[in-house]
């Protein structure tokens, strides 16, 4: 039996569990579409889902990878500091989360059904967005700045360590 999954592990790349997770993915994922296929809204859906993995694939994948590899190849820290580069990830991401999120009221788009449904202006969407990111990125530095006087509050030879934080 452990020369079969041998094999099959070889052949396929991965276990069996993993080929029956996918093969539930696509069975959940083409029950979506023929649910979705019905409706009368279904292309533009389509288009705007084909654009939406062409413009991550073919251009921002590469774009945040080789900012990405820019970052790690310019913050060769100690091992005994914290990692800036974590602290620049994690509020991007979540800067570009939310900016994906709010894109449509950021651009304006649906001006008059958000105003009709909500009774308000579009306007702030922008400023309350980039105030937003620069909070994270700003909590981010504050905390790596807190991390590193830890790290160098520990005296080297005194074996006192401060707790551990995850990067």
């Amino acid at each position: 039996m452990a020369e079969v999954r041998a094999r099959f592990r070889a052949a396929y790349g991965a276990g069996a569990r993993h080929l029956l997770l996918l093969a539930g993915c696509f069975a959940v994922t083409g029950w979506v579409v023929l649910r979705v296929a019905g409706e009368p809204g279904s292309g533009p859906l389509l288009l705007w889902f084909v654009s939406a993995v062409i413009a991550h694939d073919l251009v921002l994948f590469p774009v945040y990878a080789l900012a990405d590899r820019g970052l790690r190849s310019r913050s060769a820290m100690p091992a005994s500091g914290p990692s800036l580069l974590n602290h620049l990830r994690v509020p991007a991401l979540a800067a570009g989360l939310l900016f994906l999120v709010y894109l449509p009221g950021i651009l304006r788009q649906g001006r008059e059904t958000y105003a009709a449904a909500t009774g308000q202006d579009q306007q702030p969407f922008l400023a309350r967005w980039l105030l937003l990111s620069a909070t994270l990125f700003l909590a981010s530095g504050i905390l790596y700045a807190l991390r590193r006087a830890a790290r160098s509050r520990a005296a080297p030879g005194s074996g006192e360590r401060p707790l551990p934080i995850a990067d």
